[in-house]
């Protein structure tokens, strides 16, 4: 088997890795769902002996995951058989016809790169006044979206192949409601008062101003229709569900340093990468102020950022 040449791999972007206190695998309480698959086996199995019934699970993720660590934490006493894939879900990763559940959680709006567009000095699109697509320059939005698009289709295309006909895919996604500028949005305050942190440390000297320009986050956030209709482009998945979630820390009050918890096991590694190591901790002490001064208006906006499921079914035939 050949070797890739890594500049031709999608863009990895690994969450804080180990399990300190600002790793990942502390701050992620959304993404527990084995135990739930295994009760529901358990249900099904009702007139057969349970420990008859075996399953395999497949936990996948980008090259640089710390595999380690989850191997590490695997239940001894868990019912199903595990292994490692690592890879970029945009591309193929199992052989065809081979994956009867699929469950991608918090994960899809993740592009597998930054729009090559906005960081282009001489592109109309050149995003110069924000990391996202809260800025003025109305290329931006429509470069991210465009991403998103080949993203979502990519990542569809690849588990038409992979899963059996009549298998599942369950997709949790952070969504934004349809008909809500971004900027107007939670994350879209949030994110600016991030982007507001790597200019004052500009101004300071302690970054470069270059350097600040070219970082641009590398997340989309859809809203339901947007997901809706990328599906049914595709002619391979029905949409069974689409709903909004009412997960129950949506109404937990969350504190300044709360924000900053959740965003640094995803962000560090992105920083580390782009700014170095040497002035982490100062921009997310940073951070924690600023969000402190505007989490009145952040807490209004907590229901501009929606939780979406969505359950796909391969169809059996296209005919």
């Amino acid at each position: 088997m050949g070797c890739a040449n890594k500049d031709n791999l999608p863009k990895s972007y690994p969450m804080v890795g180990g399990d300190g206190t600002q790793s990942y695998a502390q701050n992620s309480s959304y993404q527990n769902i084995i135990e739930a698959v295994e009760l529901k086996l358990i249900q099904l199995a009702e007139h057969q002996d349970p420990s008859a019934l075996e399953f395999q699970v497949f936990f996948s993720d980008q090259y640089d995951n710390d595999f380690n660590t989850l191997f590490k934490t695997l239940p001894h006493s868990r019912r199903y058989f595990a292994a490692g894939v690592p890879g970029s879900f945009y591309g193929r990763l199992f052989p065809k016809s081979c994956l009867h559940f699929v469950h991608s959680c918090y994960a899809l709006h993740w592009l597998s790169k930054v729009p090559e567009e906005i960081v282009d000095r001489n592109s109309p699109s050149w995003n110069s006044d924000s990391i996202h697509c809260t800025g003025s320059v109305k290329g931006v939005a429509e470069a991210y979206s465009a991403r998103f698009r080949n993203d979502v289709e990519a990542f569809l295309n690849a588990r038409t192949q992979e899963v059996v006909p009549g298998g599942l895919i369950v997709i949790l996604i952070l969504a934004v409601p349809d008909g809500i500028p971004f900027p107007k949005t939670a994350a879209g305050v949030l994110y600016d008062v991030f982007g507001s942190c790597l200019i004052d440390m500009a101004k300071m000297g302690l970054i470069s101003e270059e350097k600040v320009y070219s970082f641009n986050l590398p997340i989309y956030h859809a809203t339901p229709k947007e997901l809706e209709t990328l599906i049914q482009r595709n002619k391979y998945f029905s949409i069974e569900r689409m709903e909004e979630l009412n997960h129950p820390m949506r109404n937990t009050p969350f504190t300044a340093e709360d924000y900053t918890s959740n965003l640094r096991p995803v962000f560090e590694e992105i920083i580390k990468d782009h700014f170095g190591n040497e002035y982490v901790n100062q921009i997310f002490h940073n951070y924690t102020i600023k969000i402190a001064e505007n989490l009145s208006i952040i807490e209004e906006k907590t229901n501009d950022i929606i939780d979406l499921f969505i359950l796909l079914k391969r169809i059996i035939s296209t005919d």
